[in-house]
């Protein structure tokens, strides 16, 4: 009879036990609330995959550069002009050169570049890629301006439009 007591106590121990385990884990769940700002996402250039067409680029550069669109006569000539010659980078040279010196093409001044580079630097890079740049990106590009003085705001747009990345959308 002194084991069944023993027996009893232990089922009404492991009960108790059970129940004060059960109790002592049913907690409310706190709520968090976290405080996050909206931001505008730009693409990066890793989802950039397609080709641009001739037409495309010349189309594209011609409103980054001159801010308004380029006729579709015009679009048509310089495009059968990339078609008859094989070496493409060197046509776009060529285009982009005489866009350059183009009197209504829209260039920040040397002057506005350097006062301020940063804002030079993402203006073009939205301007021109579509997209924000990365801080390392930024950093590069503000100690290369800061230590060449000859670089001017032409040699960077000029540098961008021949680009890899500009080659894609």
């Amino acid at each position: 009879m002194h084991t069944l007591i023993k027996g009893v106590d232990m089922r009404r121990f492991l009960l108790f036990l059970g129940v004060l385990i059960f109790i002592a884990s049913c907690k409310k769940k706190e709520t968090y609330e976290y405080q996050i700002t909206p931001q505008n996402l730009y693409p990066t250039n890793a989802g950039k995959v397609k080709l641009k067409t001739d037409g495309q680029y010349v189309s594209i550069l011609y409103a980054n550069l001159f801010q308004t669109a380029l006729s579709s006569n015009e679009l048509f000539r310089i495009t059968q002009c990339i078609e008859s010659v094989g070496d493409k980078d060197l046509v776009r040279e060529v285009i982009i050169s005489n866009f350059m010196n183009k009197s209504d093409v829209i260039l920040p001044t040397n002057e506005e570049m350097r006062a301020d580079i940063d804002a030079f630097l993402e203006a073009t890079y939205e301007r021109f890629y579509v997209r924000k740049m990365t801080e390392a990106e930024r950093t590069w590009f503000r100690n290369y301006i800061e230590s060449n003085p000859n670089v001017t705001p032409e040699l960077v747009y000029f540098s961008f439009a021949l680009s890899n990345e500009y080659l894609f959308y």
